[in-house]
């Protein structure tokens, strides 16, 4: 029997812990970490690091290849081929270095349940037969509440809504209804350059809790150029980029 545990870490930064996510960790018989190729050693590299601050129990840490995403076809069949290949490498590690069972961990960026597919990987390993106990979620810091506290900014207006989206579908669908406040998560590219720039805000952060963190913040229509071209340069610098951005209509916050 597998007990999984899926620990959220916040964005990189191991001050992001909680004591929560320590301890379990701690007390996990194997803690799996992905590499996601050499573009991104960075976020291998930021995991080897928080094993080595948090970890004062001999827990058996494995690395293991994440599978790529095939994204030339259709996206939701892309993504759900993707999962089941990623399950498959869960499969294979438990395999070998789990035979007898035990409690497995998987650092999870962020929280497991925002953008994040390791619930529904869980499920496919269940649905597969394999022998899943308890699935236990540590909860972590998002990289929404790392943007918004890097900005020292609400999240939302007094009283108002949020809608929480990603990139590709803001690009699709342009400005949500029924909200003034928007976050945009998975963004590719500068999905805002889309919209109208009048009378919005924006709030953007890449690399959020890491040492290269960049931020940029103002009105649209003057800032949104000035993030483009960042962000340009820092995936160019670093190979690789993880970035957040939140918009407002109407100015920067409402009191």
């Amino acid at each position: 029997m597998i007990d999984l545990h899926l620990i959220g870490i916040g964005t990189g930064n191991p001050d992001h812990l909680t004591v929560q996510a320590m301890r379990a960790m701690n007390e996990a018989d194997l803690i799996l970490l992905p590499r996601k190729g050499s573009a991104k050693s960075d976020l291998i590299d930021l995991r080897r690091t928080i094993c080595t601050a948090v970890l004062t129990q001999p827990v058996r840490v494995v690395e293991f290849d994440l599978p790529v995403r095939d994204a030339s076809g259709d996206y939701l069949g892309g993504v759900n081929d993707w999962h089941d290949a990623i399950a498959r490498a869960w499969t294979d590690q438990i395999a070998v270095h789990l035979p007898h069972g035990g409690r497995l961990a998987l650092l999870v960026w962020g929280d497991p349940s925002l953008y994040d597919s390791s619930l529904r990987i869980a499920q496919r390993l269940q649905r597969a037969g394999l022998a899943i106990g308890r699935v236990q979620v540590v909860p972590g810091i998002t990289s929404l509440q790392a943007l918004t506290a890097a900005h020292a900014i609400p999240l939302n207006n007094l009283g108002a809504p949020v809608i929480i989206t990603t990139g590709r579908l803001l690009r699709t669908h342009g400005w949500p209804d029924g909200a003034d406040s928007v976050a945009v998560m998975l963004d590719e590219g500068c999905a805002f350059e889309t919209l109208a720039p009048d009378g919005v805000h924006i709030w953007w952060g890449a690399y959020l809790g890491m040492k290269q963190e960049v931020l940029a913040a103002g009105p649209l229509d003057r800032t949104g150029p000035h993030i483009a071209a960042l962000r340009a340069r820092e995936r160019d610098r670093n190979g690789w980029i993880m970035d957040i951005y939140m918009m407002r209509k109407g100015g920067a916050i409402s009191v």
